[in-house]
């Protein structure tokens, strides 16, 4: 039978911001500048999904609006971001996310204003239940998945010169993290004389994280939270175990909280058991747990956690089983 292709559409936000059509020419200088665009987390949603999709068969169109507006029956799968729903005038039945806005509270009468929408994705499983009591459930929890093949395991026997890679990604309120979890963990290691190299979030390439992640033993990941987490993913789908920073509690991201936003727990490693590593939730009992890890890192499978979870054709999978209960739903109406 002929598999009908799904409908997908993403784009980045690039408004003109100081007189008509100047997106262009910025566009142009920016490349120009900074040289080709580096995919963020957003982006990788859409490309993984399309690479899966690609694995298992399924035929898609991208960014066709000619097609889809002559076709108001089909479902439009707008993955991201939340400004595609204003520029078009959607007739469609309506899949939108996993790139999606931060809190409902910036949407709060969304249905009502896109009462074609038929379900939400959302990354992870916390942000599901922070979005749910607004859009009740057509909010699903879908994480992307993860090219296992570019982000494999090291050549064995390979020598691993750095005893940990850091994951910096520690930005609010970065002074007082830094005061309180990175510096005394860093004071940590060098007491047992623990080779460290430090990545930080927003400033390296993947060429350049794979190559660190081919001399090290072991990492360690610091966030505040993640809604999914596709950096510590790769990590470890590199088969590199992981010590990382949990705090749960509140989430802290500084334009929603405390004053209009106060949802807990959140999670900075949201897909995880325990072949993947430990888990810590501030310097000291960083401490505690650090012996243990390094006893215990040839008994972590993060890889294998990986391969049984979250690659391309699994999470790809996952999405089309979404898009045909949606399907199956409409054929009921």
């Amino acid at each position: 039978m002929e598999i009908k292709p799904l409908n997908l559409f993403y784009e980045e936000p690039d408004p003109d911001r100081w007189f008509k059509y100047d997106r262009y020419p910025r566009r142009l200088i920016r490349r120009f500048i900074r040289g080709k665009q580096r995919p963020g987390g957003v982006m990788m949603i859409a490309l993984n999904l399309m690479e899966g999709l690609d694995k298992i068969g399924i035929p898609y169109r991208f960014n066709d609006y000619k097609y889809i507006k002559r076709h108001p029956e089909e479902i439009a799968c707008i993955i991201g971001k939340p400004h595609l729903l204003t520029k078009k005038n959607w007739v469609n039945p309506i899949i939108l996310g996993a790139g999606i806005f931060s809190h409902p509270i910036d949407y709060p009468d969304l249905l009502k204003q896109y009462p074609t929408i038929e379900r939400i994705l959302v990354p992870g499983p916390w942000m599901q239940q922070m979005f749910q009591p607004w859009y009740g459930d057509i909010v699903t929890a879908w994480p992307v998945g993860i090219n296992t093949e570019h982000w494999s395991m090291p050549i064995p026997g390979y020598h691993h010169e750095i005893d940990f890679v850091i994951y910096d990604k520690l930005n609010q309120d970065r002074d007082t993290l830094l005061h309180k979890v990175l510096n005394p963990i860093l004071k940590i290691l060098k007491d047992r004389n623990l080779v460290v190299q430090i990545i930080r979030y927003g400033a390296y390439t993947h060429a350049e994280l794979q190559k660190t992640l081919s001399k090290v033993k072991a990492a360690i990941f610091l966030s505040e939270s993640e809604t999914q987490g596709i950096a510590y993913q790769q990590i470890l789908s590199s088969d590199i175990p992981i010590l990382a920073w949990d705090r749960s509690g509140y989430w802290q991201d500084p334009h929603y909280y405390p004053e209009r936003v106060k949802y807990k727990p959140v999670s900075s490693v949201p897909y995880w058991d325990e072949r993947c590593g430990v888990k810590f939730t501030d310097a000291e009992d960083f401490k505690e747990k650090l012996d243990g890890f390094l006893a215990s890192l040839n008994e972590f499978k993060p890889r294998k956690y990986i391969l049984e979870n979250l690659t391309l054709e699994i999470c790809a999978e996952k999405y089309l089983q979404i898009y045909r209960e949606v399907e199956d739903r409409l054929l009921r109406k």
